[in-house]
């Protein structure tokens, strides 16, 4: 979710919040007026910290995986590689590489990665 939808989240869930009890306090409430914003209001920020949660980790960006991955072997100067390989700065989502296979190079700037790459 981006910064500005979450604001807007944010803004919008808090004049929920705020807007019945508000009223119902300004009139002078009687004892269930009272009770009753007090539960609006309790239920309000509930569902807020929980839409904040959900909004946090269900879009924090891609999710990659690779299991089982065979052998990948580089010779005279390449590069091997055998998991996950991802660009740097591709957002916050998880990558998990599981019983990846061996990666050999040999050679002049060479490199061998056996899992999860941010390159």
């Amino acid at each position: 979710m981006s910064p500005y939808m979450r604001f807007a989240l944010i803004v919008v869930a808090v004049a929920a919040i705020a807007s019945t009890p508000l009223v119902w306090l300004v009139n002078g409430p009687d004892a269930g007026q009272l009770t009753g914003a007090a539960i609006q209001s309790a239920t309000g920020v509930g569902a807020l910290v929980w839409a904040l949660q959900r909004a946090g980790t269900s879009a924090a960006g891609p999710v990659d995986t690779a299991v089982e991955t065979g052998r990948a072997e580089a010779t005279g100067g390449g590069t091997a590689r055998t998991g996950v390989r991802r660009a740097r700065r591709t957002g916050a989502g998880a990558a998990t590489a599981k019983r990846t296979g061996e990666a050999t190079a040999s050679g002049e700037g060479s490199t061998a990665v056996s899992g999860v790459d941010y390159g």
